[in-house]
C-alpha cells in the first residue's frame, strides 16, 4: 500500500493528523509539498514568507527522513500535481489537513472529489485551528462578529484535543520518487539577498518551534499579561510564524500553556487568531473588501503618496513608528503593540487605505497569513469585525511614553528618529475625524437619495 500526505501550512511531524493517518494505514508513505502559484485566487506568498518556507521545508525533509518518509517537492497547479503523483506512485490514499480560505477550500474540494471518483481514499483532518469555523456560532446559528462573546463560546466547547504524539517510522520505505530540488523552487531572495537580518533573528523548523514554546512557558508566560505590550520587555512568545507555518500546532500550544500561571490572557490571544480565521472562512475576500461597507466611501489618499514610502522604510520622524518599521524590514517581525501603532499611523494620521499597509506587511512579515494579516488591518482601520472605532486614534508619541518609557526599543531600531514628523500628529488626527464625518455624510446622502 502507498499513501500520499499533502503538506501545506502544517510543516511538522508531531501532531499531524494527516501524517499519522497515513502511517497508521501501513505501507509506504510519501510526503508532497506543492508550490502552487497557478491556482486562481490563492494569494502568492510575500518575500519574507518565501524565505521562511524554504528553511522550514528543509527542516521538514530532515524530520520526515528520520521516519522513512521522503518529501517530494513540486511546483505548479496542485489540482494537477496531486492526482499525477498519486497515479505515478500507485497510491491508493491521499491525506491532508484542512485549509480555511475560500479558494483553498474550493480547490481541496475539487481534488477530493476527483480522487474519490478515481477510486482513491481522500480524507482531510482538523489540525490548524482549535475549533472548526462551522462549530462556533451564536444561539441563532450565525457566526460571531465580536470577539468577547466568540471566545466565551469557544471556551464553552469541549476542551481541545490533546496533541498527537510523533508517529513511529512508516511500515515501508518508499522507493525513489522524482522531486524538484528545494533550490529550484526559487524561494530565497537574490540580487540582492536582503535576508541577512531574518537569518540572524530566526531558525525555522519544528525543532526550533518546540524549543520556543518550551522557553516561553518556562520564562515568559507568568509575566506575559503584565509586560506583553512593552516591545523592549521580550515577553512575547514569538510563536506566530511557527503557528503560521504549522511547525507547531495550536493544540500543542494550548496544552503546554493551559493551567499555568498567566495562561488566560495568552490563550485569549490564541483565540484572537481563531477569530481571524473564522472571519476569513465567512468572508473569503477579507484582504480586499471592507467588512463594513460604509468604508467604501472613505476618502483615502493616493497609494503612491511619498508618505507611504517614508512609512514603509521608517523615515516618518515618529520614533516608535520608525523603530517598528525598521524592525520589520530587518527581522521580518514586529512587536504586536507596535504593529497597532504603525497601522493606526498609516491609516488615521496619513489617511492611506489599510490595504496598502496590509500588502506591505504581507510581503515583509514572516508570520503573515491569509486571515490574521488582513483581519488585524481591518481592525486597526475600523472597517472590520470587532473593529477599533475609527475615532480611536493611537497617538504614537504617547504610546512611546507609555510602552517604551526608557526608549530602549526606539533607540535600538531608530536612534536617529525624532526630528520633525512628516505630519503634525494633532492636525492629522483632526483631519482623520473630519474624513470620518465626510464618509458618514456621504453614506447618509446616498441613503436619502435611494429612500
Amino acid at each position: 500500500m502507498t499513501s500520499v500526505v499533502w503538506f501545506r501550512d502544517d510543516l511538522r511531524v508531531a501532531d499531524n493528523p494527516a501524517l499519522s493517518a497515513a502511517i497508521d494505514r501501513g505501507g509506504d508513505v510519501i510526503a508532497l509539498y506543492v508550490l502552487d502559484e497557478e491556482t486562481a485566487g490563492i494569494r502568492p506568498l510575500g518575500g519574507a514568507a518565501r524565505w521562511w518556507l524554504h528553511h522550514s521545508l528543509a527542516a521538514l525533509a530532515e524530520r520526515l527522513d528520520e521516519i522513512g518518509v521522503p518529501l517530494v517537492l513540486r511546483r505548479g497547479g496542485a489540482e494537477r500535481i496531486v492526482g499525477e503523483l498519486a497515479k505515478e506512485t500507485g497510491a491508493e490514499a491521499v491525506f491532508w489537513n484542512r485549509r480555511y480560505g475560500g479558494p483553498e477550500r474550493e480547490l481541496d474540494a475539487r481534488i477530493k472529489t476527483s480522487l474519490r471518483q478515481s477510486g482513491l481514499v481522500a480524507r482531510s483532518f482538523a489540525a490548524s485551528l482549535l475549533f472548526e469555523p462551522w462549530t462556533v456560532t451564536t444561539g441563532a446559528g450565525t457566526p460571531y462578529a465580536v470577539f468577547t462573546p466568540f471566545w466565551k463560546a469557544c471556551l464553552r466547547e469541549p476542551v481541545p484535543r490533546r496533541p498527537l504524539s510523533t508517529p513511529a517510522a512508516a511500515a515501508g520505505r518508499a522507493g525513489r520518487v522524482d522531486s524538484e530540488r528545494l533550490a529550484e523552487l526559487m524561494l530565497l531572495p537574490h540580487d540582492p539577498d536582503w535576508s541577512g537580518g531574518l537569518a540572524e533573528a530566526w531558525r525555522p523548523g519544528e525543532e526550533h518551534a518546540q524549543a520556543a514554546l518550551d522557553a516561553f512557558v518556562e520564562t515568559g508566560l507568568d509575566d506575559y499579561e503584565r509586560s506583553r505590550d512593552e516591545p523592549a520587555a521580550g515577553s512575547t512568545s514569538l510563536l506566530s510564524p511557527r503557528l503560521r507555518w504549522g511547525e507547531i500546532s495550536p493544540f500543542a500550544v494550548w496544552h503546554a500553556v493551559a493551567g499555568e500561571p498567566g495562561a488566560g490572557k495568552f490563550l485569549s490571544e490564541l483565540g484572537w487568531r481563531e477569530f481571524a480565521w473564522h472571519t476569513l472562512f465567512r468572508f473569503p475576500d477579507l484582504a480586499t473588501r471592507n467588512l463594513r461597507p460604509e468604508f467604501d466611501r472613505f476618502p483615502w489618499g493616493p497609494a503612491e503618496d511619498p508618505v507611504v514610502r517614508a512609512w514603509q522604510h521608517g523615515r516618518t520622524g515618529v520614533p516608535l513608528v520608525d523603530a517598528g518599521m525598521r524592525e520589520l524590514w530587518h527581522t521580518g517581525y514586529m512587536h504586536n503593540r507596535v504593529r497597532m501603532v504603525t497601522a493606526s499611523f498609516l491609516v488615521k494620521n496619513l489617511l492611506i487605505d489599510w490595504r496598502v499597509g496590509e500588502a506591505w506587511f504581507w510581503d515583509t512579515l514572516v508570520d503573515a497569513d491569509a486571515a490574521s494579516n488582513p483581519f488585524n488591518w481591518q481592525w486597526a482601520a475600523g472597517s472590520g469585525a470587532d473593529a477599533a472605532p475609527y475615532f480611536r486614534i493611537l497617538n504614537p508619541l504617547l504610546q512611546r511614553e507609555r510602552f517604551d518609557p526608557l526608549g530602549v526599543y526606539t533607540r535600538r531600531w531608530a536612534p536617529d528618529s525624532g526630528g520633525e514628523p512628516i505630519v503634525d500628529i494633532a492636525e492629522s488626527r483632526r483631519a482623520a475625524l473630519d474624513a470620518l464625518q465626510e464618509m458618514k455624510r456621504t453614506a447618509q446622502d446616498e441613503a436619502s437619495s435611494t429612500a
